[in-house]
């Protein structure tokens, strides 16, 4: 999905709508079509987060078929400015506009103030990122985290892992913490029991997990949010994240209550000798709609007053 909004003062969006990707050829079909159905108004500059490297001038997508030149579609739209960054960097620069009541807490103390602040969530893949304050005010980090190694942390995740190599070689984070992943740590389960029903929908599993129909189901979520809180305390770790870990991205707002309580929290901090250390560092589930644009625009803000 395509998510646009129209920002009429600093951080007020108004016109906010979503279509969905197929629907178009390109980015500038996407981009005209929202123009038309908002009244055409005469827009001169525009920030996308898009989820994919942006390293230079062309763009192609990982997890979409649309490639395109950055350039070439600002000429097209007319636009004076065009600016992509990653869409995980813009979750990262959303959460410094995020206000308390759209974020909760779980598990550890208070934030470390200008601490760094990790960002990480899976969704349609999996987004990492960070915040390293400086005397201009919070940096965003923009990297691709979601496709180093997984680590499995015991013997059913190796079988899970094990699984997953051998369909597919190389095994990223983000082949398991994403909503195409948790289909594959079902399907993994449903293999080794040798179930004839061994593909469910992410959709269908969290359903029945929460519903208490499907144990292997339960048994799916409960090793999905283990992983997350390997991989997350992971970058928590390797950034010093003593200003908080933000969970963003679609699916752990749609399983909330049963987050609180589930594996993720005890896999956080289940690291030996630096247990402590990760046990004080608070955990926030982002709940705003739709923080990319939030960020996007944060980061189109920074770039205008700079030029």
């Amino acid at each position: 999905n395509a998510r646009f909004a129209l920002e009429t003062a600093p951080q007020h969006f108004e016109q906010v709508q979503v279509l969905a990707c197929k629907d178009y050829a390109g980015i500038v079909d996407a981009v005209a079509e929202y123009l038309v159905r908002i009244g055409k108004p005469e827009v001169k500059h525009a920030a996308v987060a898009i989820a994919n490297p942006v390293t230079g001038d062309h763009v192609q997508m990982t997890n979409h078929h649309w490639a395109f030149s950055i350039e070439t579609t600002r000429q097209a739209l007319e636009l004076d400015t065009l600016i992509l960054l990653n869409d995980f960097t813009a979750q990262a620069l959303a959460v410094t506009q995020t206000s308390s009541k759209d974020l909760m807490q779980v598990g550890g103390h208070k934030p470390i103030e200008f601490a760094p602040k990790a960002v990480i969530g899976p969704g349609t893949g999996l987004g990492v990122s960070g915040l390293v304050h400086s005397p201009a005010g919070w940096v965003a980090l923009a990297g691709e985290g979601g496709h180093s190694s997984f680590p499995p942390f015991d013997d059913m995740e190796v079988l899970i892992w094990q699984y997953a190599k051998n369909k597919y070689g190389h095994v990223s984070a983000e082949r398991f913490l994403s909503g195409a992943g948790l289909s594959l740590i079902y399907e993994a389960l449903a293999k080794r029991d040798k179930l004839k029903n061994y593909r469910l929908k992410p959709s269908e599993i969290t359903e029945k997990a929460l519903s208490g129909t499907s144990p292997l189901c339960r048994q799916t979520l409960d090793i999905f949010c283990a992983m997350l809180g390997t991989v997350a305390s992971n970058l928590a770790l390797t950034l010093g994240a003593r200003g908080g870990v933000y969970l963003c991205g679609g699916i752990i707002p749609r399983v909330l209550e049963y987050f609180k309580t589930s594996p993720f929290r005890s896999r956080f901090e289940n690291k030996g000798r630096f247990e402590a250390y990760l046990a004080a560092i608070p955990v926030y589930v982002v709940l705003s709609e739709f923080p990319g644009i939030t960020g996007a625009a944060a980061a189109l803000d920074n770039h205008l007053k700079n030029v």
